[in-house]
């Protein structure tokens, strides 16, 4: 196998002068669905609120006005090149995410969504990171957004939320709505060159790396276009020919969008794809398991996206019985492997539905990661070089029109993984006969929870801060809820030594404090070491990034140049975990 490409034939032509907004609503592609009758784009979850295309192009320019009137957001000419302002949303879903997404990029803008259980700290990184010229934030997320916005030196009138709150004095989505659909237009909405939308940034999308912070992914407009044209090609969405139960992303469907927009699956795949198709889209805040199943009934959801924390709820949990399903006929699992025992259950709860993950046929090949789509072409090399055959092992490197250009201000991380038109994604992988990837392991070392993406090195220099660890080693665990879980091997420090030898349940306490459930707020007087024994990883990191566990070790196994061998442990973990001495703290809630 030298190179593996995606079926479809070739691709209808990707404008490449155009930005998302453009595309979107200025524009006809060949591959778009034309509807037959008006219908809602979105429609917000709780309140049954709906909006079409021409009130989210009016909103959408009304917001772009006003954030031109009262911010000048936009681009400025700095010598030979343009200098785009950024802006950072915070929050989670939001019936207007997707318009002030798409108003800061009429702009010329580019937009950094922001997970919204980042602490203030974990924020604060990302605004500095990126610059942000100004935050717009959820009204939930708006106490941490206001710390880090102050961290940063950002001005508070330089957040917005995006709902009027009672005597809370910032400017909000609503109001400046209003306010710009008031005015003439007050920018100049800029015209692409041919070929700049593959150089233009849209977004700056933060992806954990196995070493250091958090990196931002540089994603130009034609990125996102050309994901949603090759999706659109590879499921035919245009075509009506095919007997109803081989549609499986018919114009006029309805999609749920309770996975996060910050997120890129629900970025390019649930909101831009969707709508791209003639989809509908129910707006959900937060997921809610039975409020999820509600909602599939309630609004009769034909196309539904999860990840595998959520399919192992819909084969598991007893108030699914409870519920009409039958409207699916598409369930697409992504951001994380899918077992073949979930697919196989999944495809018994909905025996009229395709099942797979990415974009595979109606049931692939059980434990399949899918296949590739048209226009995508992929290698898998061996530790020695050399191009793997078919069943053979090796790490996929894959080369698309729909790829990101890099990491922002990182050139050591960029060379190490776009080489030449082509990702070094480290999985571990294998191609069968028709075509369909399995994947391995990870070459490169993150650790996956639901879908979210933890770097054990982030958490091993989190817990080097705690007094009681003298060397750690995070490895990922397996669990069917989340896909795999943080845990950490610890060497406790001579001072922890002392204490355990001393008293042997001292080694509770002091594991307890490594991982420290909840956030302890105390108002009395300790001194420095008891303050330092406090920073653990549940006060300071978001909760996916949260232990499952602590083992205690003598040493941490490394190789002659120092590097941790992390597969060493995660096969002592296993081991452990299979005779029962190893017990992880699951994040399950049925």
């Amino acid at each position: 196998m030298a190179e593996l490409r995606g079926d479809g034939g070739p691709l209808p032509a990707i404008p490449d002068h155009l930005t998302i907004p453009q595309f979107l609503f200025d524009s006809h592609h060949p591959s778009r669905p034309v509807l037959k009758s008006p219908q809602p784009w979105l429609i917000e979850e709780l309140t049954g609120r709906e909006l079409g295309s021409d009130e989210l192009r009016a909103r959408t320019f009304g917001l772009a006005n006003s954030l031109k009137i009262r911010w000048n957001i936009g681009e400025d000419d700095v010598g030979p090149s343009i200098s785009p302002y950024l802006v950072c949303i915070f929050g989670p879903n939001h019936i207007d995410y997707p318009v002030a997404i798409w108003a800061s990029l009429r702009l010329g803008a580019i937009v950094s969504g922001a997970n919204p259980a980042y602490t203030a700290d974990e924020l604060l990184y990302q605004l500095t990171t990126t610059k942000a010229r100004l935050l717009i934030a959820h009204p939930v997320s708006l106490p941490v957004a206001l710390e880090a916005a102050r961290l940063a030196g950002l001005s508070q009138e330089n957040v917005v939320i995006f709902d009027a709150m009672p005597g809370i004095p910032h400017a909000n989505i609503q109001d400046l709505i209003a306010l710009g659909l008031e005015h003439t237009q007050q920018f100049v909405e800029r015209r692409l060159k041919p070929g700049e939308g593959k150089r233009k940034l849209a977004f700056l999308s933060f992806s954990s790396g196995t070493t250091g912070r958090p990196k931002a992914v540089m994603i130009p407009h034609h990125s996102v276009i050309a994901n949603a044209v090759q999706m659109a090609h590879w499921t035919q969405a245009k075509d009506e020919s095919k007997p109803r139960e081989f549609q499986r992303y018919k114009a006029g469907g309805r999609g749920l969008a309770v996975l996060p927009f910050y997120h890129i699956y629900g970025l390019l795949i649930i909101l831009h794809f969707h709508l791209f198709i003639g989809h509908t889209l129910v707006v959900a805040e937060k997921f809610s398991f039975e409020r999820f199943l509600d909602d599939i009934q309630r609004y009769g959801i034909t196309n539904l996206c999860v990840v595998p924390p959520m399919a192992v709820l819909l084969c598991k949990h007893p108030a699914v019985k409870n519920y009409d399903l039958s409207s699916v006929r598409m369930l697409m699992s992504a951001a994380a492997p899918l077992s073949a025992e979930l697919t196989n259950r999944l495809s018994e709860l909905f025996p009229n539905a395709w099942i797979g993950q990415a974009y595979d046929r109606r049931l692939g090949s059980l434990g399949s990661g899918g296949v590739l789509l048209p226009g995508c072409t992929a290698r898998v090399v061996k530790p020695d070089g050399s191009l793997a055959k078919l069943g053979e092992t090796g790490e996929l490197i894959v080369s698309s029109p729909s790829i990101a250009l890099g990491y922002l201000n990182n050139r050591e991380a960029t060379a190490e993984t776009f080489k030449d038109g082509w990702v070094v994604t480290g999985d571990e992988v294998y191609f069968n006969e028709r075509k369909e990837i399995f994947v391995v392991d990870r070459i490169k070392e993150l650790i996956k929870v639901r879908g979210f993406q933890v770097p054990p090195a982030e958490l091993e220099g989190h817990l080097l801060d705690h007094p009681d660890v003298g060397d750690v080693c995070v490895v990922g665990m397996p669990d069917e809820y989340s896909g795999e879980l943080p845990l950490a091997f610890v060497v406790p420090s001579s001072d922890a030594q002392a204490r355990m030898k001393a008293d042997p349940a001292a080694a509770a306490t002091i594991r307890a404090a490594i991982m420290k459930v909840r956030t302890v707020i105390s108002t009395s007087v300790r001194c420095m070491a008891e303050r330092g024994r406090e920073q653990h990883v549940a006060d300071h990191k978001t909760r996916y990034k949260h232990l499952a566990g602590v083992e205690f070790v003598e040493a941490i196994p490394k190789n002659p140049s120092g590097k941790l061998l992390r597969r060493v442990l995660r096969n002592r973990a296993k081991a452990l975990h299979k005779r029962g001495e190893l017990v992880l703290k699951t994040r399950a809630k049925l």
